[in-house]
C-alpha cells in the first residue's frame, strides 16, 4: 500500500519540528516533504527580504503540491505557515499554534494584520494542535471552535530521557538549556548565581546552546567572578543531552513568555528539580514548593532565595522529582502521544477523501 504523503510548512530545522515529523514517520508511516521560507530573520533587511518571500510563498508552495500530491498539509505557527497551509488548497489541514499565543510581540505595528490571519487558519484549519492546556485559552478568546482542538504535547522519549539521576546530591549542579536570547533571561540566572557564590555556596552551572547573548553573558559571568563555575557547552547533538541533565539536580529556566516547553519535561523525566518563571505556560505544569519553584519574571534575588531552600529541602527535591517522573511517564510519553496524532491524521485524510 502506498504511502501517505504530508507536506509539512515550518522550520525543518528545529527540534520541535523534527520531534513532530519523526513520530509521523515513526508511528504513522507518513511520508513527509517540507517547505519553509529561506531568508532568516536575523536583521532589518532579512525581516524585508523575509515579507516579500512569504508574500509570494503560495505560488511556490502551490507549484511544490501540483508535483507532489500531499494527502495532507501540517503547519506550526498559526500567524505564518499555519495562514500559508489554509491558503494552500489541500484538504485536511493540521496548524500548531507554538507558544501562549502567536500574537507576538504584544506590542507590535502588525500585530491587528496577524489576528485576521491567525483568524483565517483558525477557520480553514480542521485540526489545531495545542501542546498544552495555556494555549488554548487565546484559542478560546478568538472563539476558535474547540472541537477542532486536539490539547495535547508531542510528548519526549523515554527511553531517552531515562530517570537515572548521577548528580552529587551534595553540591548544586544546574542546568539551562534554552537558547541563549534575550527572552530567556539567562543575565537574571547568572546574576542569582553571583549571589550564591557570594554566600560561599559551591555550585557548577551548565547553560547549553547558542544564540545571540553568548558573549555577552560569557562578559557577564567574568564581571561578576562566577565564570570558574559556569560552563557554556555551546550547541550540542540532542543526543548529547540526556547524559548532560542526568548530571544535574537542578533545572532552570526563566523566560517571559512560554507556550509548552519540551525542555522542563526532558528535565522532569531525569530528575532533575524544575525551577522556572512563574508564567502560565509553566503553571500548567509546576506548582510552587510542591514539584517545583515559581519565580516571579525577572527577580533574580528571589531565584538566589529559592535556590538556597530547594537544596536545603533535599527531603522535598526527593519527593518532587519522584512524582514528576511519574507524571511524564502517564502524560508526555512521546511513543504515547504521536501515535495518538498519527491516527488523528490517518483518520482525517480518510474522512476526507471518502467525501
Amino acid at each position: 500500500m502506498k504511502k501517505k504523503k504530508i507536506l509539512f510548512l515550518g522550520e525543518s530545522y528545529r527540534a520541535d519540528a523534527i520531534t513532530w515529523m519523526n513520530g509521523l514517520k515513526e508511528f504513522g508511516d507518513f511520508e513527509i516533504i517540507t517547505w519553509e521560507l529561506k531568508t532568516p530573520n536575523t536583521s532589518f533587511k532579512n525581516r524585508l527580504l523575509r515579507i516579500f518571500e512569504f508574500e509570494v510563498a503560495i505560488f511556490k508552495i502551490r507549484k511544490l503540491i501540483k508535483v507532489q500530491k500531499p494527502d495532507m498539509v501540517i503547519a506550526e505557527r498559526t500567524t505564518s505557515y499555519g495562514f500559508l497551509a489554509a491558503l494552500s488548497g489541500v484538504k485536511p489541514v493540521a496548524i500548531a499554534q507554538q507558544g501562549r499565543t502567536d500574537l507576538w510581540p504584544e506590542k507590535s505595528i502588525s500585530l491587528p494584520l496577524k489576528r485576521i490571519i491567525q483568524q483565517y487558519a483558525f477557520q480553514k484549519a480542521d485540526l489545531i494542535h495545542a501542546w498544552g492546556p495555556v494555549m488554548t485559552i487565546s484559542m478560546m478568546e478568538a472563539k476558535v471552535d474547540m472541537n477542532k482542538v486536539l490539547v495535547l504535547p508531542k510528548g519526549i522519549d523515554l527511553s531517552q530521557f531515562g530517570n537515572q539521576n548521577m548528580a552529587n546530591p551534595e553540591k548544586i549542579s544546574a542546568i539551562v538549556t534554552r537558547s541563549l536570547l534575550p527572552e530567556y533571561r539567562h543575565d537574571i540566572i547568572l546574576k542569582s548565581f553571583a549571589i550564591l557564590n557570594q554566600k560561599g555556596i559551591d555550585f557548577v552551572l551548565t547553560i547549553i546552546g547558542d544564540g545571540t547573548q553568548l558573549s555577552a553573558l560569557k562578559e557577564l559571568a567574568k564581571k561578576l567572578n562566577i565564570e570558574n563555575k559556569v560552563n557554556f557547552t555551546g550547541r550540542i547533538l540532542n543526543t548529547a543531552l540526556p547524559k548532560l541533565l542526568q548530571e544535574s539536580n537542578i533545572y532552570i529556566s526563566m523566560p517571559i513568555t512560554e507556550g509548552v516547553s519540551a525542555s522542563l519535561f526532558e528535565a522532569m523525566a531525569t530528575n532533575c528539580y524544575p525551577v522556572v518563571s512563574d508564567i502560565s505556560g509553566n503553571k500548567s505544569w509546576i506548582e510552587h514548593r510542591k514539584n517545583g519553584l515559581l519565580i516571579p519574571v525577572d527577580n533574580y534575588k528571589t531565584l538566589a532565595e529559592e535556590l538556597i531552600w530547594a537544596f536545603e529541602n533535599k527531603e522535598h527535591r526527593e519527593k518532587a522529582v519522584s512524582e514528576n517522573r511519574k507524571f511524564v511517564v502517564k502524560n508526555v510519553d512521546y511513543t504515547t502521544n504521536m501515535k495518538i496524532i498519527a491516527n488523528k491524521y490517518h483518520e482525517l485524510i480518510n474522512t476526507n477523501h471518502s467525501n
